[in-house]
């Protein structure tokens, strides 16, 4: 077995309740009541180059410590230590470690120091596999929605297990796909669901109500991280995590009326409470611009792999019947992003993490009678492109007359899995090559679906798995991630839809050009 296999185990061993290992005391010995705490474990996120983002929570003003080794001993560990976390961030703390060598086991413990008497935690062990520089297979997930439609964490069949079944694939990387909370809904104490069958929940105060203030929308997070699962998942797998509506509130658009249930009735000072709350979360760089607030980016992994995040909820106009002159919706500056690193990029495949679906239509009520309003890139009109479907037809035009290749989009949103092939030969809209995009999810919520395409860039259902009723629980079993494997000699991707119990579904093998 391999020093990385060994270490996984004794992680695996450890991780789920932060126990303390033999050699590994704290600094100051100290009564448990004496103690910081890290409740909600740890994560690691952004791999990029020499570098990962490390991540955690004290449950009070503390600075967190995070020591790593290429071996799970720790015979030779590098420190970093963190900016003081305290209330303005809600005591999480996050630090970039660099220099580490490339395609590597990467073994990490995290503690934190009391601010005032430097009384330490126990520590928490986490580990990821760096960045590789020549060729080697890859394994990512990725899926989104969690505790959708008030269907949170379920003591009855242990908790979220999907996130389980996504840590038994061992992969690289987890691309969360958006709808990281739901912001927008209450977890009750249980849940009617089909056949009568009761859906349990663990409960607390901040999923009681629609989340308005920062510490609600800081309650929606803290909540999930509840969720042994999901502790025992971020310990072990890198995340790339980018945001849709519900970490504010659904379909939120500039345009966006809110109902009864809200206070505020101001969606800009919602976005702006919940973008700090996603961001204080998130095992993310900060990025400059936006005011360090900035969400799309881009991440090499190594000579095969490009993955670009995108932001399709921060830039776009309000929700309408999206027909006519173009409108905004990832906006200039990204788009003009987006091209040039396409363009540039040498990586083999080039992943657009989307957290929507190009040609599915996604409706948002009425513009007025019969005239529907949109919440995603389609608009339902089969025609030549217009509205937001105008950047994404330049964005496609752009990528065939400069022969980029080999690029794949991967998305959520709708609760339910598909593959979808674009073809010019179906389209209105001809002017691109074809390519693939992949559905999954949700991870923890409500099943919905099919959406109906819309034909504008030719799409094709190639499969897709719904549930036989809307919003359907997570007991029936349609909760879907998805899966890319990269072949590191041949080069050839393939890409696998799985369910709850991390059963294969669909496969879809793919040839570099």
């Amino acid at each position: 077995m391999s020093e990385f296999d060994l270490g996984r185990r004794r992680v695996m061993q450890v991780v789920g309740a932060g126990l303390l290992l033999p050699g590994l005391a704290p600094a100051v010995i100290a009564s448990v009541k004496d103690r910081p705490v890290l409740t909600e474990g740890v994560q690691s996120g952004d791999l990029q180059g020499d570098r990962a983002m490390i991540w955690s929570r004290s449950d009070r003003p503390a600075r967190m410590v995070v020591e790593w080794d290429t071996r799970s001993q720790f015979s030779n560990p590098r420190r970093f230590v963190s900016a003081l976390a305290d209330s303005r961030s809600d005591f999480t703390a996050r630090v970039e470690l660099t220099g580490l060598p490339r395609d590597q086991a990467i073994f990490y413990r995290v503690h934190f120091e009391d601010a005032q008497s430097g009384v330490a935690s126990e520590p928490w062990l986490g580990h990821l596999r760096s960045v590789p520089q020549f060729k080697r297979n890859i394994r990512f997930v990725w899926s989104g929605d969690t505790v959708g439609q008030g269907f949170g964490i379920n003591p009855d069949i242990g908790g979220m297990r999907i996130y389980e079944a996504m840590r038994l694939r061992l992969p690289d990387f987890f691309i969360h796909s958006g709808d990281t909370i739901y912001a927008d809904g209450p977890v009750p104490a249980q849940i009617t669901t089909e056949g009568g069958r009761i859906w349990r929940n663990l409960t607390t105060e901040a999923k009681s109500k629609v989340a308005e203030t920062l510490d609600e929308y800081r309650g929606n997070y803290r909540y999930n991280l509840m969720d042994e699962n999901v502790r025992r998942f971020n310990a072990e797998v890198p995340q790339i995590w980018q945001w849709d509506d519900h970490e504010v509130v659904n379909n939120w658009s500039p345009g966006k009326q809110l109902d009864e249930r809200y206070q505020t009735k101001d969606i800009h000072s919602l976005v702006g409470r919940a973008r700090q709350a996603w961001l204080e979360y998130a095992p993310m760089r900060r990025q400059k611009a936006d005011g360090g607030g900035r969400i799309y980016r881009k991440l090499g992994y190594g000579p095969l792999l490009d993955v670009f995040v995108l932001d399709m909820r921060s830039y776009r106009e309000a929700n309408d019947a999206n027909l006519g002159a173009a409108k905004p919706f990832l906006g200039r500056e990204q788009l003009n992003w987006l091209k040039r690193e396409l363009k540039q990029s040498r990586a083999q495949w080039k992943v657009i993490a989307a957290d929507m679906p190009i040609g599915l239509g996604v409706p948002d009520g009425e513009v007025s009678p019969g005239v529907p309003r949109w919440e995603a890139v389609a608009n339902g009109d089969p025609g030549e492109a217009q509205g937001r479907e105008l950047e994404i037809a330049e964005l496609l035009g752009y990528l065939r007359k400069h022969q980029v290749r080999n690029y794949v989009w991967l998305t959520a949103d709708v609760h339910y899995c598909a593959a979808h092939h674009y073809h010019p030969e179906h389209a209105a809209f001809q002017d691109f090559e074809p390519f693939w995009e992949f559905v999954a999810g949700p991870l923890n919520a409500g099943s919905f679906g099919p959406n109906a395409l819309d034909k504008t860039f030719g799409p094709e259902v190639v499969f897709q798995k719904a549930p036989p009723a809307q919003n359907t629980s997570p007991f029936a079993g349609y909760q879907f991630f998805g899966e890319v494997n990269i072949d590191g000699q041949s080069g050839e991707m393939s890409v696998v839809l799985r369910d709850l119990e991390g059963v294969a579904v669909f496969e879809k093998k793919l040839q570099p050009v």
